[in-house]
């Protein structure tokens, strides 16, 4: 008997942006958005990871989001929570000078899955 392969997570990264990326002197802040790009880079490389679309919302959220809404979502579908774990850690492994990408943002990991209607009620 073939074996199956599980249904990939449907995982919505949820990031805000923390005061301490607020409190950089102004222009400064071009290494944390070049951190920034290499972590959402390495999250769309990783092995079982397909990335479906992101969204930014910093036009109409101004300043920091420790919780709920955030700053920008990236959904992807993910082969298992290890791998939604290590895309996590991309915040605590990112160099942003002599810091690290969560010194300037956090992230938050929602899993479920694909919003089917099932068959019985089609």
């Amino acid at each position: 008997m073939p074996e199956t392969t599980p249904a990939p997570l449907r995982v919505l990264f949820c990031i805000g942006v923390n005061q301490n990326f607020f409190d950089l002197p102004a222009g400064h802040g071009g290494p944390v958005w070049k951190a920034f790009s290499g972590m959402m880079e390495g999250i769309a490389a990783m092995p079982g990871v397909n990335v479906l679309g992101n969204i930014d919302d910093d036009q109409h959220m101004i300043g920091p989001s420790a919780s709920w809404p955030w700053t920008c979502y990236i959904l992807a579908d993910v082969a298992d929570q290890k791998t939604v774990a290590a895309a996590c850690d991309l915040f605590r492994t990112t160099p942003v000078g002599e810091h690290l990408l969560w010194r300037y943002a956090t992230i938050e990991a929602r899993i479920g899955r694909p919003l089917t209607i099932p068959a019985s009620i089609q």
